[in-house]
């Protein structure tokens, strides 16, 4: 009984390695083209869903807040899409002397060039409880700002170079995540006082959600050919990408967390995630559009394959933590503070 009911509390780690579980057993059924038809369920109405449900349990005040916020928004699009990358490229300069397989190294340095998710970071702020509204602004706020920055980093990084079609993909979010947002935004004002009386489970919806993509995700990862060669360099680059997500964790709170930071715990929490998560949805379709023809392409895609499921997890095992030190530090800062 004990058991059973500490699976009920820890449902979505349970769901996680379900959903890893099933996706290794058939991962046909999840992967583009399949019955799930992931192309679609996952990257718009999944998405659109998470957006939805954000916009419809984010107060108004707090996201327009969240918008002159301005040191926050810049630390974190400045350290994802300028410090990552460069760190990332001074890093495989070292490596480039190994025997890890070349085109595995270059998809590192892609993965770093990625902006930040439009889902998971967003709902891994919101489990801990940290500033959501500032998640959701540079979650959409750093993907837009992808869609222009990522191909050039590519070609700065990798000299690769070809014309992205930013009309699609900027048409794509703007459907995804900014329709929804203002679409539960505008909802939410007519049934304020409900949702506040009725409370409904918005934390769950959005995890549910979460599980689709982990599954997809996971099914993609598993039906890719290319997973089984060099077992070495694959066991060496999941060691990395997991080190690599460690270290920037950490160097985020670090910095953010320091006397003149002027952040809240609340902040450090959203920045922990939006710094260092990085973009599937987008990234995939970026590479394919940016390494079109490539005979590479596959081994080049396979660290962001795993980045992504591996800071999800990460994320996720790391979410009780951080939360009991956000609570502690906030109970600190209001027994600290001065009594009016």
């Amino acid at each position: 009984m004990r058991l059973l009911e500490r699976a009920r509390k820890e449902w979505f780690m349970v769901g996680i390695v379900v959903a890893i579980g099933a996706a290794k057993l058939e991962p046909s059924v999840g992967v583009n083209g399949g019955p799930l038809k992931p192309e679609i369920t996952v990257s718009y109405i999944a998405v659109a869903t998470i957006f939805f449900n954000s916009g419809l349990s984010l107060k108004t005040e707090e996201l327009t807040s969240a918008l002159v916020h301005l040191k926050l928004h810049l630390f974190i699009q400045t350290f994802t899409l300028a410090f990552f990358p460069a760190t990332i490229w001074l890093f495989l300069q070292l490596l480039s002397v190994t025997s890890i397989n070349e085109w595995l190294l270059k998809g590192l340095q892609t993965v770093g060039c990625m902006p930040p998710p439009v889902s998971s970071a967003v709902i891994l702020t919101k489990a801990v409880g940290g500033n959501e509204a500032a998640a959701i602004f540079n979650s959409a706020f750093g993907s837009f700002l992808g869609i222009v920055v990522t191909p050039l980093l590519l070609l700065l990084f990798l000299g690769s170079s070809s014309s992205v079609p930013f009309t699609s993909i900027f048409s794509q979010l703007f459907m995804t995540v900014v329709v929804p947002l203002i679409i539960g935004q505008i909802v939410r004002r007519f049934i304020k006082d409900w949702l506040e009386r009725k409370k409904p489970p918005f934390g769950a919806v959005s995890s549910s959600v979460l599980l689709m993509i982990i599954y997809t995700t996971f099914c993609d990862t598993f039906s890719n050919p290319h997973i089984d060669l060099d077992k070495f360099s694959l066991v060496l680059i999941l060691f990395i990408i997991v080190s690599v997500q460690l270290s920037f964790m950490l160097l985020t709170f670090v910095f953010s967390t320091r006397n003149n930071s002027g952040f809240t715990p609340a902040d450090t929490v959203a920045i922990i995630f939006c710094s260092t998560h990085k973009s599937l949805t987008l990234g995939i379709p970026m590479l394919k559009i940016v390494f079109a023809g490539h005979e590479h392409l596959s081994l080049i895609s396979v660290p962001l394959l795993i980045y992504h499921p591996a800071q999800i997890l990460l994320g996720s095992v790391l979410v009780p933590t951080i939360k009991s030190w956000m609570v502690s530090r906030q109970k600190g800062v209001k027994l600290t503070s001065p009594t009016v």
